[in-house]
């Protein structure tokens, strides 16, 4: 595919979303940007939370993965269904119940502001940190699709890019996302239908023999019971997914700021039930995908792994332009879901929680600052992209992901479980001691358990961090709250 047909792509999907934008964004109001006025249909939350929770990682890396450790990532998934279960059934309720806007205000009604204040740090640095990983993995495929041969440098790419998204969230923010992310979830489930349309019918396959060949694959091993020192094995997956959405999701701003745009408790909770089902299908698809994808280069002598599989199979393998157009739509989209929600969380979380502006400033000085910061959070996120551009190596990036927020996410975890199932008050203060402490401690014990046992953590670092923060709490709790 040439690189002025990807270009023609990117300007009229961007124009599709300026269109978008410009419908939904007329009103512009703090009320708009950070709630959609409370007045977003659940089915398109649900939807539109499909492509949010996807993104390039799992659009990109998760067919890649395949090829290393088979089906395993689905233990995971099905751990996701416990978690979501427990936002439907705690976290939304409790929300819903304090009408919040930042959903980290809980904790200083809680706990107290140092670990209001802890929380709200510790979800700024994780979704700084996890959209970057996202962007700059769909970021790097595009340079080396489209900009590279036309000699424009890898900070130009992801500087237009955050430009663009600023463009069209700046004004309304959430209430815009969820119609944009409804669209983007739309190129996305496409993408992966026509892949595993075209790729399959290259293999011979029709709709009734892909099932029996993905299952009669040796690369479709889903349950791994083995060896429990292994990071595959089934239960420290499965345990590991529950709270990996649990915490990516029930007390991750970025996610929960789209669920209560709903108009009521028990739409938001349809929401979450859809959107499971859903989920846990199109992921379950994507590994599939991976499987025949992995068959594909084998069969014709491509020699292109992880994270490089699906893009050069889908643009460079003569499989034809339709797959292409579609991974490249696919693609963008994934780029844009990733990050336009990132910014707009990033804005709501650091305007409310660390600044204070609902409390301190009338409603024409609040717009002004919430403009401000969300051009700041913009920087960041081009910043951290171009810094990740000299530190990743070759690992896939979902796994670097998901173990990086086992250490960030922890904190989180272990504030919420403390707040939400003890009875204790603490010594506020000493609250970021403690929470920054556990990621410490958790590296050293996962270090130290690797060399002397032989046991991996991996996606199960995220419980050590959460178990060392609950009981730092617990060592400076004081009278009963």
């Amino acid at each position: 595919m040439q690189p002025t047909t990807i270009l023609l792509l990117i300007a009229g999907y961007f124009i599709t979303l300026m269109l978008v934008s410009y419908f939904t964004g007329k009103g512009g109001s703090n009320e708009d940007f950070f709630k959609a006025s409370k007045q977003s249909p659940w089915y398109l939350v649900a939807f539109g939370m499909i492509g949010a929770s996807l993104s390039g990682v799992t659009f990109i890396s998760v067919p890649g993965w395949v090829e290393a450790s088979q089906f395993s990532y689905f233990q995971v998934v099905l751990g996701y269904t416990v978690g979501y279960a427990v936002i439907s059934l705690v976290l939304l309720p409790l929300y819903y119940r304090l009408n919040l806007t930042s959903i980290y205000t809980y904790l200083e009604e809680r706990l107290g502001t140092a670990s209001y204040k802890t929380g709200a740090s510790f979800f700024l640095l994780s979704r700084v940190v996890g959209a970057s990983f996202r962007l700059y993995l769909v970021a790097n495929v595009l340079q080396l699709l489209v900009f590279d041969s036309m000699g424009v440098p890898f900070w130009v790419t992801v500087t237009i890019t955050i430009l663009l998204i600023w463009l069209y969230t700046f004004k309304s923010g959430i209430k815009t996302i969820v119609w944009t992310d409804t669209l983007q979830t739309l190129f996305m489930l496409t993408a992966l239908g026509v892949a595993i349309y075209f790729v399959s019918a290259d293999l011979g396959l029709n709709a009734g023999s892909i099932f029996n060949f993905i299952a009669e694959s040796d690369r479709s091993q889903m349950f791994f019971f083995d060896d429990w020192k292994s990071q595959d094995f089934f239960f420290k997956q499965f345990i590991s997914g529950a709270f990996i959405a649990i915490v990516m999701t029930g007390l991750d701003q970025d996610m929960m700021q789209k669920n209560l745009t709903c108009r009521s408790l028990k739409d938001a909770q349809k929401n979450m039930f859809w959107f499971t089902l859903v989920l846990t299908v199109v992921n379950f698809v994507f590994l599939a995908l991976g499987v025949l994808l992995s068959v594909y280069a084998q069969k014709n002598g491509i020699d292109a792994s992880k994270d490089d599989l699906f893009p050069f199979i889908a643009t460079k393998s003569g499989l034809g332009s339709g797959i292409a157009i579609c991974f490249i739509l696919g693609l963008i989209a994934a780029a844009y879901s990733s990050a336009d929600s990132a910014l707009t969380s990033l804005t709501t979380s650091f305007s409310i929680d660390i600044l204070g502006i609902e409390k301190k400033y009338d409603k024409a000085k609040q717009i002004a600052i919430r403009k401000k910061i969300h051009i700041a959070a913009s920087v960041i996120l081009v910043l951290v992209i171009i810094g990740f551009k000299y530190l990743i190596a070759d690992e896939s990036v979902i796994a670097r992901l998901f173990v990086f927020a086992g250490y960030t996410y922890g904190p989180l975890l272990g504030l919420y479980a403390f707040g939400l199932f003890t009875k204790w008050n603490v010594k506020d203060k000493w609250v970021p001691l403690a929470a920054v402490a556990s990621p410490i401690l958790g590296y050293i014990i996962s270090d130290l358990s690797m060399q002397y046992l032989n046991f991996e953590f991996g996606f199960f670092i995220l419980i050590l961090n959460g178990l060392l923060t609950f009981f730092g709490l617990v060592a400076i709790r004081t009278q009963k709250h």
